[in-house]
């Protein structure tokens, strides 16, 4: 439904000249994430505080018009996209710090606050904010909480939700609810908050996030090691696990991933690898020598041709940079891809590896695989062209594939990227219908008129090599119908 003048004099009444945009070029920027998709809203307003958050949801609730809550706009579900218009929502001016108590450890931030801008002020004051997305410097803390987002620190630190401890929460009629607070002991609402950690906007528009803080650890080392088979590498992760030392980060880069890093880079990875272990440790700076033999060993004994621990931070830092640009470094094969990250238990990664080649080979897809691999959070990155028809065909049936052998193995949908437009076909497959029925009747109770974030994590789909959005355009991908 397009914004009436009604409406636009309306959200114009409540927030300042400038943060109303209705321009054509603004709407276009705010109709995409980090997938293919995008669609066009209606209108877009900046918010610079709770109270015109409410405002705006209590006009868009007057009109019947649907409100799309967005942070930095780096998803990878869709989870952003206005699939059928409406009114998106910017936080990204909410950017303030507004307490950081290194006694308690604890800070409280607005929504639009990056990610890497609190972990830098964190580490100013000697502390750690663990929670590290590839997207860390774009991603927002409002975002990462409404996806329940992790990164590769999360295998012995965990991801997002194990840092919130406290949300400001606008409902969907504008009401305002706080949850939890500054105590790092969860209080009788610590279930009500949670319910809004992964709810991907569907719930209400988060307005203050509190957080846990950690002590920085003095010191952290990194060890390389390069693997001839890839189920090799899959398997030396429990090796290195049950060593007795808890890894601050374990991921795993693909021959396929390597080359294409190498060639974006030239960082001096090993591409005539299968695949590459990147294996962090952290701890005070006696510790660190011992945990990283112990890695080392653990990766030899595993079978790694290749095994060099970091010679410096620098050297360090040149492997990690490998490491986050992965999907970056795709573009130069082929135009588009489908990024995924399904996970399973670590014991099912080998099979799960095996699955991913087996059905590249059968679709003739190339399908670079790279991910959080310690704890079993794998991203498959199917490489394509959405200008090809057949080739998004195949892109559509290989992705169902995945997904199901994830679920097969015991696995979900998503590790950290959340399900928006892409993957809630999927949601009756991996949750249990009476929790899906119990998900729907949460979402009608808090927002009964189906306005916020609608056509998001909740839907029943038919499965299809199509993919329809809000102006009616077919595009290869999967089958999204309006309406949630």
């Amino acid at each position: 439904m397009p914004a009436s003048r009604a409406l636009i004099a309306d959200l114009c009444a409540v927030l300042p000249r400038g943060r109303v945009l209705t321009e054509p070029e603004d709407l276009l920027v705010h109709g995409y994430d980090g997938t293919w998709l995008d669609q066009t809203p209606d209108v877009v307003v900046a918010v610079t505080s709770t109270e015109e958050i409410a405002a705006v949801l209590r006009i868009a609730r007057r009109h019947q018009m649907p409100v799309i809550p967005r942070g930095g706009g780096s998803g990878l579900a869709g989870g952003a996209v206005p699939h059928a218009g409406g009114i998106v929502l910017s936080t990204t001016l909410m950017h303030h710090i507004l307490a950081l108590d290194a006694h308690s450890l604890t800070a409280v931030v607005q929504p639009g606050v990056v990610n890497a801008a609190l972990q830098a002020a964190a580490e100013r004051h000697g502390l750690f904010y663990p929670p590290d997305p590839a997207s860390l410097n774009q991603a927002t803390i409002g975002g990462n909480v409404a996806t329940s987002a992790s990164g590769p620190r999360c295998l012995k630190y965990g991801g997002t939700k194990d840092y919130v401890i406290g949300l400001e929460v606008v409902l969907p009629d504008g009401d305002v609810v706080r949850l939890g607070g500054r105590s790092h002991q969860p209080g009788p609402d610590h279930h009500l908050l949670r319910l809004f950690v992964g709810s991907e906007g569907t719930l209400g528009v988060i307005s203050e996030v509190t957080v846990r803080l950690l002590p920085k650890p003095a010191a952290r080392g990194t060890v390389m090691a390069a693997f001839d088979h890839l189920e090799e590498a899959a398997r030396a992760v429990g090796t290195v696990l049950s060593g007795g030392i808890l890894p601050l980060a374990l991921e795993m880069m693909d021959q396929i991933t390597l080359r294409c890093v190498e060639e974006y880079l030239q960082a001096g990875l090993p591409t005539e690898s299968e695949a590459v272990l990147l294996i962090d440790v952290d701890g005070d700076e006696m510790s660190i020598p011992d945990q990283l033999d112990t890695v080392v060993q653990a990766c030899r004994s595993a079978g790694a041709t290749i095994v060099e621990p970091a010679s410096s931070e620098e050297d360090s830092a040149r492997l990690w940079r490998a490491r986050r640009s992965t999907s970056s470094s795709f573009g130069r094969i082929r135009p588009n891809k489908l990024g995924e990250d399904i996970s399973v238990p670590r014991s099912a990664i080998p099979a799960m590896v095996r699955a991913v080649q087996e059905i590249a080979a059968r679709y003739n897809l190339l399908i670079p695989l790279f991910g959080h691999i310690g704890d079993g959070n794998l991203h498959p990155n199917i490489l394509c062209d959405l200008r090809d028809a057949a080739e998004m065909e195949r892109v559509a049936l290989a992705a169902r594939e995945i997904f199901a052998e994830a679920l097969r193995l015991g696995g979900t949908l998503s590790g950290e990227h959340g399900i928006g437009l892409l993957k809630r076909a999927f949601m009756p497959a991996s949750v249990d219908s009476a929790a899906l029925a119990l998900m729907r009747q949460i979402k009608r109770t808090l927002d009964p008129d189906n306005l916020l974030n609608p056509g998001k994590l909740l839907s029943d789909v038919a499965l299809s090599p199509v993919l329809t959005i809000g102006d009616g355009r077919a595009t290869p991908g999967f089958a999204v119908s309006p309406g949630s």
